[in-house]
Parts: C-alpha cells; structure tokens; sequence
C-alpha cells in the first residue's frame, strides 16, 4: 500500500545535546575523527549501520538513550570539547586572514569567490557525485576551509545522486537510482526574513518559468549552495532537470548546465541578500558545465534593473576579468557540446537571459576555427572566451590543453596559447588513515599546524617496525572491509550464503595489496592487467611472493564499452582458482575509498597517456604510504623522481593500440614480478621489509607536501583569484576602465590588418658568431592606425629545428627608436647570444595593455 503523502519527522534533541545537532549539521565531522568519535558514542551500533551518518543516528537513537546521554557528565564534556573546537574551526583567524593583514606580504585576495561545479564530493551520505571531478570540487572546498579562503560552493541537489551499482549473476553492471530525502540529509533551505523559502526563477523557451530551491551544506566555514527543481509549480519535465547527475539527452543536460549556471548566480545573489555574505568578486568555473554564469553575469550589467546598462562589449570586459575557467578534461568527449539551434533556442528573447543578443551568446561557444565544427555550441571554448584566467590540472595536462585547445589562438604557437596549469590536490584529513596521523603525532608533529616541516620531518623519526605495523593493521582492515563488500555483491547476485564459505578466506593481510579504483572509461584501461591471464595468475598464485588486487569502478549507464571491460574483468575475479587473490568491489564511492587507500601497498593507474588529466588517487595512496606503479601521466608524469614509486614504460607513438596494450601490460608484470614483489617481500629479522619502508618513507616526504588540496588552494589564491581581484577592482570602479578596454581592444581589432614587420636588418655577428656575440637588430614596423604604445615589437629567438622552427622560444622587447610618415617605426634591440648551437630568430608585433594578462589574449600577431 503506498502512502498518498510521505514527509519526514526530525527528531527533539534535549537542550543538554544541542551540540548534536550543531556537529551533524556541519560536514566539517565527515574529516574531524573527535566529532565522529562524539557520535559514535552515542550509540555505536547505530553509528554503524547507518553508514556513519550523523542525521541519520540522530533521527534513529531512542528517546532513553539521549536522555542518558544527557545525564551522563562525561559525554557532555566530551560533547563540549568538540563544539568548542567547532566553533573555534569556525571563527578564528587561518591562513587567508593573516596573510591577508600580514605587513609583510602585499596580498589582496578577494572578499568572496564563487565555485561552481556540477558535482561535489563532500561524503558518503551527501552522493552528489560520480567521480573525480566531483572530488576534487569537494577536496577544494574542504581546504578553502581549512585555509579560511572565502569560497561559496555552487551546484545542483540531484534527488537520485549519480546511481548504485550492483552486479548481476553474469557480472554486468547494474543501476539503480534510490530517491533522496533532502530532510534526511546534512543540508538545509535558504529561506527569506519572513521564513519563505528562497526560490530563483529561469525563463524558458515555449513554457513557464523553471523554479529552484536553494540547499545550504555547511562544510566547515563554507557554504555549497544547491539548487533542486523539485518544487509545486514546476511541471514534470521541469522538476525532472535535477533528477539525476549526468543522465538524459542533450536537452536536458542543457538545462542543467542552465540552471547551475544562471541559475547558479542568481541563488549567489540571494544568498548573499538574506544572509549579508559578501558578494563574490571571483568567479571559478570547475569545467565548462557551468560556463553559462558568464552570460547572466553580462545579462546583469547590460539590462538587469538597477544594473549599470552597460554595452555587451563592456559588460564581457567586466565578467571575464573576474572569471576563472578550469578545465579537467583532456578527452574531447568529455566536453559538452550542443547543437548551435538547441542553444539559439533557449536564450532566444524569451530565453534564460533575456536582452543579451542571442548572435553574441553563439558566437562565444561556436567552433569557428580550423578543425571546429562552426554547427556546435562548445561548453569548454566558451569557457575560455568567458575567462580572463584559464588553467589545466597537472603540468602535461596544460601542455595537452594548449595543443586541445591551439585552434582558439591559432596565431601562436601551443607554448604560448594562454592556458596554465594547476596540479590537483587531495584533502588529505578526509583521505589520510587516522592511525598515520598518530604516527607523526607520537613524535610531536601536530597534523592541524602550520608548521609542516616538523610534519614531514617526523617520518624519519618513526621506527620502521612502527611503520610497518601500522601497515599491517590497515591492510586488514581493508581486508575485513572487502570480505565484506564480496559477500554483499554475491548475495545480490543471487548466491546462496551456503556458496560462499570462501569469502571467509578471501584476501590475506600479509600478501602484497595492489589497488586499483577509479571510472571505467576505456583510455583509463581496467582491463590491461589481462593482456596476459595466464602470467597475472602466476603472479597472484605465487607460492613465496603472491600478488592480491582490489578493483572497484564504475562505468557511466550509457557506456556499454565501459561495462563490458567491467564484465570481463568479473568473470576473471570469479575463477575459484584466483577469487581469494583479486576482487571487484561494485558501487565505488567515498565510504569504500577511506579504508581502500591506506589499506593498499601500491596504487595501480595504467591510463592511456596522455589521457588522464591529472588523477589524484594515486596521491591519496601515497599519503597513507602506499607506492605508487603508474604511466607517466597527470600528476605522476610531473612528480616520479625514480625513488618514490615505479613508472610503467609507456609505448608512445606505437599506432596500433593492441600492440601498445601488449607492450604496456609486459612492462607491468616485468615491474611487480621483478622490482615490486621482491622489494615487498625482503623481510629482515624482525619481518619489516626495510627496503619497501625506506622507499615508503621517500615517498611520503618527496609527495607529501606536493599533494595537498591546501598547496592546491593556496595557488589557486595567488595565481588566479588574486590577480582576477586585482583586474576585476580595476575595472568595476566605475566601468570606465572596463569601458575603455573594451573600446581599445575594438580599435585594435579593427586597425590590426594595417599592421605588418616590413624589413628586419640584423648586425654583429658573421656567419660563424661565438658565445658572447651579441646580435643587434632593428625591426621596421608598419602600424597603420594604430600607435607604438598599443603594441610590444618583439624579437622571439631560440634554438633552430633542422625544419627551421623556433624550439624552446624566448623573447626580448625591441625599443622604439624612430618613428617616420604613414605610421612606421623602428624599433631597435640587442642580444647576446649565450649558448652554442642552431640559433634561428625572428620579430614580431603583437598587442600591449596592461590589463592583459597574456600577449595571445587577442589572439592577433604580425611577423614578417
């Protein structure tokens, strides 16, 4: 019989337990241990079965059991302890407030910054999230916390998450999409001075308005605001846009990238109303999802009422000096991309931004570039037309991202195309085991300080039985947890408990742990480690050094290719010679990772390079003083010293991929069977493998500091939030200066084809020149309209390619040293050539305004 009405009741706290409900209502517990031990406390069973879910414990313990909690002086003190530390996490000054006072520094960072990402992986019991991407949003508010960065956090309440997986009895994955209670959630309304709700409205084409409800998630002192459509007045289709992450046709995924988007300023508008939050003066755009909050941004300087009105030109000026784009993706069908009509649709006159141009909008996303296809409406090109500052996720992925993305400046060579670089990090209280904490802690290192060093320091100090112990009893854990995963899947794959005797005897706390976990799309290549079943079986079955692998992944509902590499890799696990060695654990997610990462001795990631952006699990592996056996990829092309790991050889430049796969995979069971498990299993007197601990110790000292989301933040605040401060202060004043640069970046435009390098005369040096020889040039430049203040003239040099190319190119601005009739100039220079070797030169003009942040930034460039 079903219910025709379902709501759900909160439970009364006695006012002795307030701080109860004070801790469950912050996510700061999900990475404070003593919060969670406070609950854990309250009903231990409890704690547990309900998947270490404060609101859900609370809503689940019995009316006796809080009273005797409110009576017993113990808890109430313990209570107390754990919400002054709460209340001082919250309030007190951390490292943004002081380096922002410091007299010492010259900092001026933005009063608020607005993140917006269409999933954040927070916890386990808030499933917003499908992978990485999300992660990493959730590792990146955490540390903002932690550092007291003024972030606000923007997304979507999606009522089924991303889905569950299970297996069926072939091992074909299977979903399904529980519905979420948001009154059974860590998460609150926004509501007005009068206790109405908060609600942001949408104009939409051929319909009525689409209306969202704003969600509040405290985590720590930053608040993820999340929009939900599921809300009386929105008709079925429209309550359906936040129905699930990453699901549906194009349609609907244009909504949601509407709604997070424009959507998502107007419920930072309204935050900031009720609540007196300061305004964001940064916006972060976390992949091109949301790119479309630039053109509500343009909409409220140009026709919003009590805007400036502003002229588009202007108002574009405005939005992308304050704007930041970061792209995640080194795969072109990661990008969204929609048909131009679908776009012209919904931002029409009656459209989501009504009074912006529709031409404009379009011409921002459109693929007008060689190789582009001029039909399509590019999430990710607008993204960076929207975004003064842009930045990939690891050193090779900005490299990859300019060769991606070269067409948008086609003038300049890849090393010049304004894309930077930020390498991921991971949170590491979320992610670090609680007994590695204690470790360091044993030997003073306080893992809450600032003083880092004396972190890091205390690696050395701590003895390797110690180490290795501790490793041990992680390895275990893992062990338990997985046994337990296995019986759980196997029950729903329809085996009767009496089958499954073996899952008692499945995984081994002493054998070698090797873990794998991440998406399964087919460059990240589940499967490699099968290219040879036979010879992986020698090495999980080896009588003195076997091998144990622990697999979980998750292959998007529509990717049957994904699920096929899943069923294969199943139906290998399911052997009865080689189950108790290697097992897939179905439905990956952050309650399966915490005991996975510490519990692994190495972090398997065979990518095909270089398609992984960054991947941070390998680094969530390190800090629990797991090695890491990778492809030079991401982050770990960028950080292995030889030392700190192994590097899977990778065959670049081999075409056929099956011949690569094969290449790849020898190269892996060469590693574990010949560096790895020999390393594993040196024991010395006292059984602790000396050689893997001192390894281990290398590791987490060479990674540790690297690795870090607080590293992450703290460049993202110095590299691009400050800077974007600076320039957006400069131009928002008074919109003169965003006015005047608009209109400068006109004029230049359109007097660039008078702009020409007609004669270069060069002196000095003879046809043999030595190091020290210094090369004068004079470059004779046409300008036309424009004037010799406009432009930098550059003499660009380097080492000169057989082809005569300009590799490794440096550049020394030429002086203006004469001017003549009709708009030429001379402009004059010296180099003293310093190195042996091809040396090839050649100049060039380009474009000069201080509020620039690159010479591509127009995309424009004369040379001879």
């Amino acid at each position: 019989m079903r219910a025709i009405r379902r709501f759900t009741v909160r439970p009364v706290l006695p006012p002795a337990l307030a701080a109860l409900g004070d801790l469950a209502g912050n996510l700061r517990w999900s990475w404070h241990p003593e919060s969670q031990d406070v609950f854990a406390e309250v009903d231990a069973d409890l704690w547990e079965s309900t998947g270490h879910d404060p609101v859900r414990l609370l809503g689940a313990v019995g009316r006796a059991r809080l009273d005797e909690l409110a009576a017993d002086e113990g808890f109430l003190e313990r209570l107390g302890v754990a919400q002054a530390d709460l209340d001082a996490y919250l309030t007190h000054d951390r490292w943004y407030q002081r380096v922002s006072t410091s007299s010492t520094t010259e900092f001026s960072g933005p009063r608020a910054i607005g993140y917006f990402s269409p999933e954040f992986g927070i916890t386990a019991v808030l499933p917003q999230y499908s992978g990485g991407l999300g992660i990493l949003a959730g590792d990146h508010l955490k540390a903002a916390s932690d550092l007291g960065v003024p972030i606000v956090g923007v997304g979507l309440l999606y009522r089924h998450g991303y889905f569950q997986q299970a297996l069926s009895r072939e091992g074909w994955q299977q979903e399904t999409y529980p519905v979420l209670d948001p009154d059974e959630l860590p998460i609150s309304l926004l509501r007005e001075a009068d206790g109405s709700r908060a609600m942001i409205s949408i104009a939409l084409p051929d319909g009525p308005e689409l209306l969202a409800r704003i969600w509040v998630a405290s985590v720590g002192r930053v608040p993820l605001l999340m929009l939900d459509t599921d809300v009386e007045g929105n008709p079925d289709h429209y309550v359906d846009v936040t129905d699930r992450l990453y699901g549906g046709n194009s349609e609907h995924r244009l909504r949601q990238e509407l709604l997070l988007g424009v959507g998502g300023v107007k419920a930072l508008r309204a935050y900031s109303r009720i609540t007196g939050h300061p305004e964001p003066e940064v916006f972060h755009t976390n992949e091109g999802h949301a790119g479309f909050l630039g053109l509500e941004r343009i909409r409220e300087l140009t026709v919003a009422e009590g805007g400036p009105r502003l002229d588009f030109d202007t108002a574009l000026e405005v939005s992308r000096a304050s704007t930041v784009f970061t792209t995640h993706t080194p795969v072109p069908a990661g990008i969204d991309r929609f048909p131009l009509t679908l776009v012209e649709q919904y931002f029409s006159d009656a459209g989501a931004t009504p009074g912006v141009p529709v031409e404009r909008i379009l011409s921002l996303g459109r693929e007008d570039y060689d190789g582009g296809d001029p039909s399509v409406f590019n999430m990710a090109v607008m993204g960076f037309r929207l975004a003064q500052r842009a930045n990939g996720v690891s050193k090779l992925h900005g490299e990859v991202s300019r060769g991606m993305f070269n067409g948008l400046w086609s003038a300049f060579d890849e090393a010049e195309v304004p894309i930077g670089s930020i390498t991921n990090g991971v949170h590491a209280p979320t992610w670090v085991a609680r007994e590695i904490f204690q470790l360091a802690a044993g030997q003073g290192a306080d893992p809450d300080g600032d003083d880092t060093e004396t972190f890091w320091a205390a690696v050395d100090k701590v003895s390797g039985t110690d180490v290795w112990s501790v490793k041990r009893q992680l390895r275990e854990r893992l062990v338990l947890d997985a046994r337990r995963r296995l019986r759980q899947s196997w029950e729903k794959r329809g085996a009767a408990k009496a089958e499954l005797g073996w899952i008692d005897s499945a995984l081994d706390a002493d054998v070698l742990t090797i873990g794998f976990a991440r998406r399964v799309p087919s460059y990240k290549r589940l499967t490699l480690m099968l290219r040879d079943p036979e010879r992986l079986k020698r090495l999980l079955l080896h009588p003195e050094r076997p091998v144990q692998l622990v697999i979980a992944g998750k292959s998007h509902p529509a990717d049957d290719g994904g699920k096929r590499l899943i069923q294969e890799l199943v139906r290998f696990a399911d052997d009865p010679e080689v189950r108790h060695r290697i097992v897939f654990l179905p439905n990956y997610d952050i309650a399966m990772a915490q005991p996975l990462y510490p519990g692994c001795d190495v972090w398997l990631n065979n990518p095909l390079r270089p398609y992984e952006a960054c991947g941070t699990s390998g680094m969530k592996a390190a800090l629990n003083g797991g090695l890491n056996l990778s492809i030079l990829d991401g982050w770990w092309d960028e950080w292995y010293d030889g030392e700190n790991g192994w590097a899977i050889p990778s065959a670049d430049g081999v075409e056929d991929t099956d011949r690569r796969d094969d290449l790849e995979a020898e190269a892996l069971y060469d590693l574990i069977e010949h560096e790895v498990t020999p390393r594993f299993y040196d024991l010395d007197g006292e059984g602790v493998p000396t050689r893997w601990v001192e390894m281990l110790r290398h590791t987490l000292k060479s990674l540790g500091p690297k690795v870090l989301a607080t590293r992450m933040v703290r460049d993202y605040v110095r590299q691009l939030y400050a800077p974007a401060a600076v320039n957006a202060r400069r131009l928002n004043s008074d919109y003169a200066g965003a006015a005047e640069l608009a209109a400068w970046k006109k004029r230049v435009r359109a007097g660039w084809p008078g702009v020409r390098v007609e004669h270069v005369e060069s002196s000095g040096v003879g046809d043999a020149p030595e190091v020290g020889a210094t090369l004068h040039v004079r470059g004779f430049v046409a300008l036309g309209d424009l004037a010799p203040d406009d432009v930098i003239v550059q003499l660009v040099h380097g080492r000169a390619s057989g082809e005569d190319e300009i590799v490794e190119a440096a550049t020394l601005e030429l002086t203006l040293a004469e001017s003549y009739d009709a708009g030429r100039h001379r402009f004059d220079g010296d180099l003293v050539l310093d190195h042996s070797g091809g040396f090839g030169y050649t100049v060039r003009v380009v474009p000069r305004n201080e509020l620039l942040t690159s010479v591509a930034e127009l995309g424009v460039v004369a040379l001879p």
